[in-house]
């Protein structure tokens, strides 16, 4: 019987395909006749009984059945890239430049240092930090990977879980003791609120057996999570925070938990890079490092 295990040429040739826009391009990527690509193609469409190109003299558009296909396929070349290259971290020395991005208070506070001790570790390796709460295009950018929360949006860039984190409703205990506590997720709108973003109104999402929505005004509007975490700190309001970034003062005081019985949707830290890259062995080090350190601070 034959398996798609008999067909890497084929399902490689496909992706290639798809990727360059044109059977001819793809030859030219893999370096072989435009035959021997039309032929891979027709083998892996007979093998599967199904179409999964519609091709024209002028363009190529994938059917739905090739669309699905052509998803799961990425995901088996990926696998495969990352087989090779913990074979290659063995036998080479973990080096050259590392381009990270990460949200800028994260950053700041657990990923420097866990990347300063990784180069400590490996002291071949440049690292070039994005401390930014804009989420960047890692293609577009040249980026290696970068740490980011919460389910992956892009399905054409890989996501490895790094560790825990939910987010919370916070405030500091002055600000509470001012305006009073709210007891259902509604009372938010009549609260001080203090949003990330660049739009005034927002809506608070809970994950409770209700799945409430509020729509919240802000009272104070920032760019940039650091501020919001010190707005908060400051008196300012009710923020809406990673645990990562005000679990300490949670744990000290200083922030107070708002609605703890009303639950917000998890975002656990992923390490994202794009899939069409062979996993380099900085970026599987550095990821296997990070997700050592990120675990073990995690303490809420």
């Amino acid at each position: 019987m034959t398996t798609l295990a008999h067909h890497f040429p084929a399902l490689l040739a496909f992706a290639k395909i798809v990727s360059c826009g044109s059977l001819s391009a793809a030859a030219r990527e893999l370096d072989v006749p435009v035959s021997v690509v039309s032929k891979r193609l027709s083998l892996l469409e007979t093998s599967l009984g199904t179409r999964l190109l519609q091709r024209t003299t002028r363009r190529q558009v994938l059917t739905e059945e090739g669309a699905l296909f052509h998803a799961r396929v990425l995901r088996i070349l990926d696998e495969v890239a990352q087989a090779e290259a913990v074979l290659q971290q063995r036998r080479e020395g973990v080096e050259g430049l590392l381009r990270v991005t990460a949200p800028g208070e994260l950053g700041r506070r657990w990923i420097v240092p866990v990347a300063a001790a990784f180069q400590e570790r490996h002291p071949r390796v440049t690292l070039q930090l994005d401390l930014s709460d804009k989420v960047v295009d890692l293609i577009d950018h040249g980026v290696d990977m970068a740490v980011r929360y919460g389910a992956l949006a892009d399905s054409s860039l890989v996501a490895r879980e790094l560790a825990p984190n939910y987010r919370v409703l916070c405030a500091s205990p002055a600000y509470l003791e001012r305006h009073g506590e709210p007891r259902v997720p509604e009372d938010l709108a009549a609260h001080r609120c203090i949003v990330i973003g660049d739009q005034r109104r927002t809506d608070w999402r809970f994950d409770g057996a209700d799945k409430a929505v509020v729509r919240v005004e802000a009272s104070a509007l920032t760019n940039d999570g650091g501020a919001a975490h010190q707005l908060a700190l400051e008196g300012a309001g009710i923020a809406l925070k990673s645990i990562w970034d005000v679990g300490d003062d949670l744990l000290a005081g200083r922030l107070a938990r708002v609605l703890p019985g009303h639950a917000i949707a998890a975002a656990p830290l992923h390490a994202v890079y794009p899939h069409r890259r062979n996993l380099a062995p900085k970026v599987e080090a550095f990821v296997a490092f990070l997700r050592e350190r990120l675990q073990d601070a995690w303490r809420w």
